[in-house]
């Protein structure tokens, strides 16, 4: 490691910090750390490697999610043309969890293993292909023409990312090249895998991401009909209001990621907790409060409020979520992202999909849960930062806590360099060099 702190940046708006230290010797576009990291964000920018590789990917994350939500605001429609009941569909909705869980881990590892851009581009070009091929079958075109003339546009989007993923994956250079250069250390499937599932402040997030995200999804696939029925809205006005829900992402989200970084300039990683804990709270407070509101403005207000809580939680979590490994990034952040899956697929059934709760209810107790499923953020302790109520341990370094996955030979080898290390990038591939195992 290279002193990392807790108050590194994460988030694209986020301001450089002196805590930091630059690589003066490196030749890049934006001032970088010790590890090529850019320090300063410039949006309207696409140079190499830095920028290009933030717009390709949230191109490619925008694509999905519009494609992925794009049925969300025709439920009533589909409901009514499959004559579906509300169980139907809330099978549908849980059906789908599985299969996002299950991707979401192997996108973690492949990327861990083998770098994001061919992993993004080889599952982008199967989806996308076999939802045209979906799409296209003569029965399901006839059944969900409307759908079908939303989504299709969103997946010829899909097609270009492959070929826009020419970026890098790492600052330097590739993983594959680098790999065989000596520069990044090969990994093993195993070691990558079991440093994160035997950390408990990854199950932790697991279950806090379960009730932000996955607060988020719920919300998602009932909200339309939310407002649909309970106000006796048009079909339109009802989308149009459910729409800009997920719309709120546009800014709540990396808001929520600013925020984290605002607060650790000055708090450190203690202020990167208490930021997630007041996002995610104040997003089941609103929560509840939208099963309450009584009048349509009434609801229009709190679920603008309660998409800023939910949504800004999500831009939190990776506020602190990076900090919990370097060697199993992928792994852990592929496991927190299926905690949003697996909470929305557990939240859904139990509040959505029986008649002892209407819509109005299920969504005041799912504000009480997420309130309650928020307060183990208060057990994340970091040794050598500390957590929301205790300090750090005084004899506690990050070198003893991130070489705690290391093998006692990899340690014995000097693979993580020490806090008060600020030598030039180069020596720092000699080292990797010899920690190859």
């Amino acid at each position: 490691m290279h002193g990392v702190t807790g108050k590194e940046q994460t988030f694209a708006f986020s301001v450089s910090s002196a805590a930091v230290p630059t690589d003066t010797t490196a030749k890049f576009a934006f001032p970088v750390d010790t590890e090529h990291k850019a320090k300063v964000f410039r949006g309207f920018s696409a140079a190499n490697h830095h920028m290009r590789a933030f717009h390709l990917c949230w191109i490619s994350f925008f694509t999905s999610y519009v494609s992925t939500f794009a049925a969300a605001p025709l439920i009533p429609i589909i409901h009514n043309n499959l004559s579906l009941t509300k169980r139907d569909i809330g099978n549908a909705s849980v059906a789908s969890e599985p299969g996002s869980i299950l991707s979401r881990h192997v996108m973690g590892t492949l990327c861990d293993l083998l770098g994001p851009r061919y992993a993004c581009a080889f599952l982008v070009l199967y989806v996308t292909d076999l939802l045209h091929r979906w799409l296209h079958n003569r029965e399901v075109y006839d059944r969900l023409l409307p759908w079908h003339f939303c989504v299709l546009p969103v997946l010829d989007e899909h097609y270009i990312q492959p070929s826009d993923h020419q970026c890098q994956d790492l600052a330097d250079g590739n993983c594959t090249v680098l790999q065989k250069t000596g520069d990044v250390t090969k990994d093993k499937f195993a070691r990558v895998l079991w440093y994160p599932i035997t950390n408990y402040r990854t199950w932790v997030f697991v279950l806090l991401y379960g009730y932000s995200l996955g607060l988020e999804l719920t919300t998602d696939n009932v909200i339309a009909e939310y407002f649909y029925d309970r106000f006796n809205l048009q079909l339109h006005t009802a989308g149009i209001i459910a729409a800009s829900f997920g719309m709120a992402n546009i800014f709540s989200l990396p808001f929520g990621g600013l925020a984290s970084d605002w607060s650790a300039q000055v708090f450190g990683m203690r202020g990167r907790l208490w930021t997630l804990w007041i996002f995610q709270t104040l997003g089941g407070v609103f929560c509840m409060w939208l099963g309450r509101a009584n009048t349509l403005p009434t609801a229009i207000v709190i679920l603008v409020l309660f998409s800023l809580g939910a949504q800004a939680a999500c831009g939190a979590t990776f506020g602190v979520v990076p900090f919990i490994s370097r060697r199993s990034l992928g792994v852990i952040s592929d496991l927190t992202g299926a905690g949003g899956n697996f909470g929305s697929g557990l939240t859904q059934p139990i509040f959505f999909m029986t008649p002892a709760f209407s819509t109005v209810t299920g969504l005041t107790y799912m504000g009480i849960m997420t309130v309650a499923c928020t307060l183990p953020v208060m057990l994340v302790h970091f040794p050598q930062w500390g957590s929301m109520f205790f300090p750090r341990s005084k004899s506690a370094t990050e070198e003893s806590y991130y070489t705690w996955c290391m093998t006692r030979m990899r340690r014995a080898r000097g693979c993580i360099k020490t806090a008060s290390s600020l030598q030039r990038v180069a020596d720092l591939s000699m080292t990797r060099q010899v920690c190859g195992e």
